[in-house]
């Protein structure tokens, strides 16, 4: 009977065996089946948060590129502002050199008729003094360059003021 009772006990710890190699199976079966969902639902983050950080960065180039133009396009003004403001300064430097040149021969024309009347100017003869014609070259207002019409702003009023004092108008 003994004999008969191993037996039997060792067919059930085999039956055991088996059936607990059948949970562990089962056991490693599950977990291989939460491993495999749980890397699967880690690989779908991973690719969300991929194309997320994709659409940030193609947002953030859409972005760079209309600051870029807006950039480009203030250059452009700010250079053709320059390039106005440029060609404004040379006519105006070009026009103080002419105004100063005018001023300069008037001086000389001013000059030359007080240096030569300041012997032979007698204060109650003034037909003496301005004895030549209307039209003569000591005439400055008769002088062909200045006859020219002057193209300056009001800032270049300062010479105008200071050549109409100096030949009294």
């Amino acid at each position: 009977m003994a004999s008969s009772s191993g037996t039997s006990s060792g067919s059930s710890t085999l039956i055991q065996n088996s059936g607990s190699e059948e949970d562990l199976q089962a056991l490693m079966d599950e977990r291989k089946r939460k491993r495999m969902i749980s890397n699967r639902e880690s690989a779908r983050r991973s690719r969300m948060k991929k194309q997320k950080h994709l659409d940030d960065l193609m947002a953030q180039v859409t972005q760079l590129r209309k600051e870029n133009h807006q950039i480009i396009t203030r250059i452009n003004i700010t250079t053709q502002h320059y390039l106005n403001v440029e060609a404004e300064n040379l006519v105006l430097r070009a026009q103080a050199n002419e105004l100063s040149h005018r001023l300069q021969s008037l001086n000389e024309i001013i000059s030359l008729v007080n240096g030569s009347n300041c012997g032979n100017f007698d204060v109650e003869d003034t037909s003496l003094a301005f004895s030549e014609p209307a039209d003569s070259f000591l005439n400055p207002f008769n002088l062909a360059y200045l006859n020219q019409p002057i193209m300056a702003s009001a800032d270049i009023t300062c010479f105008s003021t200071n050549l109409h004092e100096l030949i009294g108008i």
